[in-house]
């Protein structure tokens, strides 16, 4: 293989494992020592590619949330669907996995480390952002028309508090009604 594969390989393996550390063992928990054990590469290796802590975890949340936007994209090739409460299911569906719990304990310690907090808010404005485009484009929304914006905004804050609810429970039933209650709720909104 490579110079350049074999690069492109370990850090693919250390944002994996970095993100997997950080959902399982909470940001205390996981060291760059950690990662590149689980990784399976050496501690100097993990730091070649990411020099500091913060650089590792900034760049495992972030490498994590394009690869979700890409495979929610996938699940509707032809973009905006009549089908809102597919739409509604799937954008749910990124905060009740492994990313949103790994997102969640960085965020948990950025709110107590200054030296990651300006990192953390820019990454999860930029995630933000691009969540609400997505949102955006599958459900056909106008933003110009009165409401539609917060509308969607509503839905993907909505999505974020269910997503915090599973973390302690399986809160399957009850996040079941309420994606439909909200699909039904974009389709009057919607049109």
């Amino acid at each position: 293989m490579p110079k350049q594969d074999r690069s492109r390989a370990t850090r693919q393996r250390l944002l994996a494992a970095a993100v997997a550390c950080l959902a399982e063992r909470g940001w205390a928990g996981s060291t760059v020592s950690v990662v590149a054990e689980r990784a399976g590469v050496s501690r100097g290796a993990a730091q070649h590619h990411f020099p500091t802590r913060e650089d590792l975890f900034t760049a495992a949340v972030e490498y994590v949330a394009e690869e979700r936007s890409d495979a929610l994209r996938a699940l509707f090739p032809q973009g905006a669907t009549g089908d809102r409460r597919a739409v509604v299911t799937a954008l749910v569906g990124l905060y009740t996995g492994p990313l949103f719990r790994a997102a969640l304990h960085l965020w948990v310690a950025a709110s107590n480390e200054e030296q990651l907090r300006p990192r953390v808010t820019e990454l999860e404005a930029r995630v933000g952002r691009e969540s609400h485009r997505i949102a955006v484009e599958l459900l056909g929304a106008d933003e110009s028309a009165p409401g539609v914006r917060e509308t969607v905004q509503g839905l993907l804050d909505m999505a974020r508090g269910l997503g915090l609810a599973n973390l302690l429970t399986d809160d399957a039933g009850r996040r079941e009604r309420v994606v439909a209650q909200w699909a039904g709720l974009l389709d009057d909104t919607l049109g």
